[in-house]
């Protein structure tokens, strides 16, 4: 894998894991309106799932 640094993870690394928890976990550690904007438009094309961008939105408030 990579060396652990949680600002490389991709959109689909953390929104495509197998439980909500661990969505969660991987929405808590975004570091940054451009990697946020970038996982609303990976969830928006993909999943499109309320719940997921309703804790998108929540973080991008934070």
């Amino acid at each position: 894998m990579s060396d652990g640094s949680d600002d490389e993870l991709p959109p689909e690394k953390r929104l495509e894991a197998s439980n909500y928890r661990l969505v969660k976990a991987g929405i808590a550690t975004i570091p940054d309106m451009e990697i946020l904007q970038e996982c609303v438009a990976y969830e928006n094309a993909h999943q499109n799932r309320t719940q997921i961008l309703r804790r998108l939105k929540w973080k991008g408030e934070e």
